[in-house]
């Protein structure tokens, strides 16, 4: 029996089709004629006109007191309960009176931690999303499931009110963190579900002072876990994928009192030239149970990975079992080592740092990249990206809460941390050269193993930053980037630029006295 069911407000119910297997969710996918089956047996779906999250479509309803502890603003913007709750009769009617697939999941490996939350859907493929990307109850779990937080899925229906409502589109994105509902309406990308439940968790467990996390985590074989943060481009997945160390997760964890748990129980992988001999385990999980999004195929079902015709977003979902290497309990302790993966087009950033507790509060913070800018009439410069705790779209309370907990646990539990600059040196993009992945290993492996402590350091100008003046595996000339440049007095000037960009980025962090505090760490103008 289904806990709490006459709690939805659904009417005329047809079938409920409740927690299905996936050979089950299989047969409806295919009966309902929702998408396509590759070659090896992989169900393949169509997202329609969206193929990625819609940020600007996304609302909280304001009140207390919920709306005492949210950053209002850009991402986290409000509206109203009266809209709100027309919105959810919406989507409620286009619900009822159909056949409807609920899944019943827990986000958060630590039991200290999760949350269970209810999705209900009328389409088999969205279903089969959540039952890869959450962690999946135990038949046993089911008997007495409740959940805390319940999401409707209405992707068939739009609110054509949206202008007289004062909203951006006939797309809705809405939480009631009172009421623990989220409602989404107009879109079928499947990242919304996954990301809205981030966005909850962003905002319930660092009020428990618990950190939240947009990162990937591994653990090895003494028991020592890493955590790897990084902006798309950087290198994240391809870095914490390692034979030698297994896989916690590759996108999202908390870090309570017992240790790093990812939230989830499956990867959410992009495909847009995916290779199997650059990328085998994404390319081997692959397979039945995995959920496609948006590839194009022949008519014998064979992937073209290379084709971006529907969009470079891409995606594939698999439950995380299909990645051979991966740790069972989806958790391990504290970690020992943080690292901050930027790809740093400018050329200006050392291949590797050696962060302070204060520093890595700022860097934190400033969630840096630089990606290539291309233009229909060729490459233009680089450009510089910061997104707050390296995943400002899904952090509902200032980032500030977030970059203080995270140096109060680097201090609890005497964690290293370092800057892993996976960029460009020598010189910005078309000048310079891309660090190579052996150099790159070469840097991350030393912080692995712990032989990165026994370096002598030296200071890395202007940043203040504290870079090894000799690492075994790496260039010694590479260490500390003014050596690779032609012209010292060019690489100065776009030294000083890099820092200038940092500055400015930091002043919207000072509209609260922890943001000024912390700006202290930041490059020395």
């Amino acid at each position: 029996m289904i806990q709490e069911l006459d709690k939805l407000g659904l009417s005329d119910i047809k079938e409920i089709y409740y927690n299905l297997s996936y050979d089950e969710l299989f047969e409806h996918e295919k009966n309902n004629q929702e998408g396509y089956i590759t070659d090896n047996g992989t169900f393949g779906v169509d997202t329609g006109i969206f193929t990625g999250r819609s940020p600007k479509d996304k609302y909280f309803v304001k009140q207390d007191p919920s709306q005492k502890h949210i950053a209002w603003g850009k991402v986290n913007k409000p509206i109203k309960k009266e809209t709100f709750d027309k919105l959810l009769a919406k989507a409620k009617k286009q619900l009822s009176g159909k056949n409807i697939y609920i899944q019943d999941v827990y986000c958060g490996s630590s039991l200290a931690s999760r949350k269970s939350v209810r999705f209900v859907t009328e389409v088999a493929w969205q279903a089969h999303f959540v039952k890869n990307m959450f962690i999946r109850p135990s038949d046993e779990e089911l008997k007495t499931f409740k959940p805390d937080f319940v999401v409707y899925n209405a992707c068939k229906c739009v609110n054509e009110d949206y202008k007289a409502d004062g909203l951006n589109s006939d797309v809705f994105v809405l939480f009631n963190i009172e009421e623990n509902i989220s409602v989404i309406g107009g879109t079928w990308y499947g990242g919304e579900m996954k990301k809205g439940i981030f966005s909850m968790m962003n905002y319930w467990l660092p009020l428990e002072n618990k950190l939240s996390m947009h990162c990937s985590a591994n653990v090895g074989k003494n028991g020592d876990t890493a955590l790897f943060f990084g902006l798309s481009g950087t290198g994240k997945t391809t870095l914490s994928t390692d034979p030698n160390r297994a896989l916690i997760g590759d996108d999202e964890h908390g870090w309570d009192d017992e240790g790093v748990f990812n939230f989830e129980g499956g990867c959410y992988a992009k495909c847009i030239n995916l290779d199997p001999k650059s990328e085998p385990e994404i390319y081997g999980a692959i397979k039945r149970n995995a959920l496609l999004e948006n590839v194009c195929c022949n008519d014998c079902g064979c992937v073209d990975y290379s084709d971006d015709s529907k969009t470079e977003n891409t995606r594939v979902s698999y439950p995380i079992e299909h990645i051979e290497n991966h740790e069972p309990s989806l958790k391990a302790g504290h970690p020992k080592n943080i690292i901050f993966l930027t790809a740093d087009a400018f050329g200006i950033l050392p291949p590797v740092s050696k962060l302070t507790k204060e520093q890595a509060m700022y860097y934190f913070l400033s969630g840096y990249t630089a990606k290539v800018a291309g233009t229909e009439r060729g490459i233009t410069e680089p450009q510089a990206t910061f997104s707050a705790c390296f995943g400002e779209p899904f952090m509902p309370l200032h980032p500030t809460v977030y970059a203080r907990l995270l140096g109060e646990k680097i201090d609890k539990h005497g964690v290293n941390v370092y800057l892993v600059n996976t960029g460009w040196s020598g010189g910005a993009y078309g000048v310079g050269k891309r660090m190579s992945i052996k150099a790159t290993r070469a840097c991350i492996n030393a912080i692995l193993d712990g032989s990165i402590t026994k370096c002598e350091f030296e200071n890395f100008d202007k940043f203040n930053l504290a870079i090894p003046k000799a690492l075994d595996g790496v260039e010694t000339n590479l260490l500390n980037p003014i050596n690779t440049w032609t012209s010292k007095d060019e690489y100065i000037s776009s030294r000083d630029k890099l820092a200038a960009m940092f500055v400015e980025n930091f002043k919207r962090y000072e509209d609260v006295a922890e943001g000024v505090t912390f700006a202290k760490a930041g490059p020395n103008l």
